[in-house]
């Protein structure tokens, strides 16, 4: 069990078993405290359920403090009814604020995950930046490049090739300068369905001149996002620029 699934299973006993523990633990303020303070206690309690897990958490979370809300504080205490309409009410705001939070912070994870992955890929095109600034050989900076795209585009394997391009090959699909990947003249959803084929050709280009290309080779059906793409095709023309910029022979 990952990290991750181990933090799941965790919040999920918190949703169900804090919330009955908190407000049993509140009894002794129900008679001198409105209930609206109490519902207010118990929508924290929400909140720190959706902190530390998903949706599902914090929708389990908002059921069962509704739940126990009614149970220990509304007339008649210890049955899961309801007799005073301002109860009602009650109960059911705080149902819908917990669902509400527990979709905000779902988002708001979401959001946290898609700008820590975007953080850690402009770190990647920095790493090679300053290999190719450091002057570093073209040899390693190719080899560098290429680790990186394999870990970037998830792939099974990868190789670079100077060697000219036969005009009888059969024109492979291709990772375009704008990120979009095409196989002849259809544009191919990688986004969803992964990098097509078994080969994917993306070029090498610097100084106005094409220096090589980098041969792909994809892992079946593993979607890869735009951005991602588009971080691949600037590794390639920071190496495009370094062969121009050491005068490398085609």
């Amino acid at each position: 069990m990952t990290r991750e699934q181990q933090r799941t299973w965790i919040a999920l006993g918190l949703a169900v078993a804090l919330p009955v523990a908190v407000a049993a633990a509140l009894i002794p303020a129900r008679d001198h405290t409105d209930n609206t303070n109490i519902a207010l206690v118990l929508v924290v309690v929400v909140v720190v359920v959706a902190i530390l897990g998903r949706r599902l958490s914090a929708s389990v979370a908002a059921v069962s403090s509704a739940a126990w809300f009614d149970f220990f504080h509304t007339q008649p205490h210890y049955r899961f009814t309801i007799r005073a309409r301002g109860d009602v009410v009650t109960a059911v705001l705080l149902l819908v604020v917990g669902l509400v939070v527990g979709e905000l912070a779902a988002r708001s994870r979401r959001h946290q995950a898609v700008a820590s992955r975007h953080a850690d890929e402009l770190t990647r095109v920095h790493a090679v930046a300053e290999l190719v600034a450091s002057g570093e050989p073209l040899e390693y900076v190719i080899l560098a490049v290429a680790d990186e795209l394999r870990e970037l585009l998830i792939l099974r394997d990868i190789r670079f090739d100077m060697s000219a391009r036969d005009p009888e090959e059969r024109p492979l699909p291709k990772v375009q300068r704008d990120g979009e990947v095409v196989v002849g003249q259809l544009r191919w959803g990688s986004d969803s369905m992964g990098l097509p084929g078994r080969t994917v050709e993306l070029e090498v280009d610097g100084g106005g001149r094409r220096w090589g290309r980098y041969l792909l080779e994809p892992t079946p059906g593993q979607p890869v996002p735009f951005v991602r793409r588009i971080v691949a095709v600037a590794m390639a023309d920071l190496v495009g620029a370094a062969l121009a910029a050491r005068g490398a022979v085609h």
